[in-house]
């Protein structure tokens, strides 16, 4: 029992691990996972923008590509961006990306 107050001890449940299990039923997980390494890579790229103050026409400038293309990059629900405008966005910004297989 919880001392104070009264209430029946409960056993500690891992949201994450049943969440996971759920999408991977439902044949979601992997489209999730994807959707969610995008958006936090866009996240990303925004916070070390601010950090440099970079605008969106001085990123796209240093990385010789057009302003449109970086709107991709930037767009969390854009999930068509490339391996090479991901690292080309991460060495303009003084970054690596790092990708690896688990």
């Amino acid at each position: 029992m919880n001392e104070h107050l009264n209430l029946p001890e409960r056993k500690c449940i891992n949201l994450t691990e049943h969440y996971s299990h759920f999408l991977e039923e439902e044949g979601l997980l992997e489209e999730c996972t994807e959707s969610a390494i995008k958006r936090v890579l866009a996240w990303q790229l925004k916070q070390e923008m601010e950090k440099n103050k970079l605008t969106k026409t001085a990123l796209a400038k240093r990385m010789n590509t057009s302003r449109a293309s970086l709107e991709r990059l930037l767009d969390p629900t854009n999930e068509s961006v490339t391996l090479q405008t991901m690292k080309k966005a991460a060495s303009v910004l003084g970054r690596k990306l790092k990708l690896e297989l688990v």
